[in-house]
């Protein structure tokens, strides 16, 4: 599987769920159960390899002012459910999280933010196909901190300095 691929499946599912994260979730589990277990594999890490990828202080910021403050689990979440918005949202707030201000359509923090099912589809397929747990894909966890210039997630001042856009269309003041 391709990078083209990987992003059809999750436009795909995307598209049908109408932003409803758990039910796109519940779709790509469906569409990756279609595949062999090694297309399954190859699907994880591409998603695993963006995860990573996605380990910014300026995407944690990002999902501070979205989220009117977001500690490690929030963001964690919250980079499994950007992976889930596409090819053009993902690589468009990895080069430049403030954009997420004219990238999102809408964001509701009571329903949007949350894909950690997003994250585990590939798991349950390979499960589901396999009846084993998903081996190590070889892809090396970022460590320790993240990636960028730090950032005092609490500091509103700081978040609207750094994330002007954002900050005037989802922030706190």
């Amino acid at each position: 599987m391709d990078e083209t691929e990987f992003w059809k499946i999750v436009d795909a599912a995307r598209e049908d769920a109408e932003g409803d994260a758990e039910e796109q979730a519940d779709l790509l589990v469906e569409r990756l159960t279609r595949l062999d277990p090694d297309s399954v594999l190859d699907y994880a890490r591409h998603f695993e390899a963006r995860y990573n990828r996605a380990y910014l202080w300026d995407l944690w910021g990002a999902a501070a002012v979205l989220f009117d403050g977001a500690g490690e689990e929030v963001f964690d979440s919250f980079r499994c459910w950007l992976i889930g918005q596409g090819r053009e949202v993902y690589e468009g707030a990895v080069h430049d999280p403030d954009a997420l201000a004219e990238l999102l359509d809408d964001f509701d923090v009571e329903i949007d933010g949350d894909g950690e099912e997003i994250g585990f589809a590939a798991d349950e397929a390979y499960e589901a196909l396999t009846g084993a747990e998903t081996p190590d894909l070889g892809i090396p966890m970022p460590g320790g901190e993240p990636l960028g210039t730090p950032l005092d997630l609490a500091d509103d001042e700081a978040l609207e300095a750094r994330f002007p856009r954002l900050w005037e269309r989802f922030g706190a003041g």
